[in-house]
């Protein structure tokens, strides 16, 4: 629950107990989660006014791949994983992080060797 233990919900209740009191701690609860309810409530709405607003090509929108971490993982991350799991059916036909391939004139740098430089490259 929000990532709280049982010692900090333990103390968050005594220090409501403390701040409140007893007699109002029931009436500050039943505020909250009004409040609640009507935050989830205008959420919801508010989802539903973009959903209509956007159209019957946006039916399968949602919000939440609005979130710059799903957006990653879902529109770029989705085939490096799909081939990292060995999953095959979904991975494309070029695996996305290849092995270079060294050609006939190209080998391994030794230790202490400089590579080479390309001027026109940089």
């Amino acid at each position: 629950m929000f990532g709280l233990g049982w010692l900090e919900i333990t103390a968050l209740i005594v220090i409501a107990l403390l701040v409140f009191g007893p007699e109002k701690l029931p009436q500050a609860a039943a505020q909250a989660g009004r409040t609640l309810r009507n935050l989830r409530r205008m959420a919801n709405n508010a989802r539903d006014d973009l959903r209509s607003g956007l159209g019957p090509e946006f039916a399968d929108f949602d919000p939440a791949d609005l979130n710059p971490k799903n957006f990653v993982r879902k529109h770029l991350l989705d085939d490096v994983e799909d081939s990292w799991n060995g999953n095959t059916a979904t991975a494309t036909a070029t695996d996305p992080l290849p092995e270079p391939a060294l050609g006939a004139a190209e080998s391994q740098l030794g230790y202490g060797e400089i590579p080479p430089y390309d001027s026109e490259a940089t």
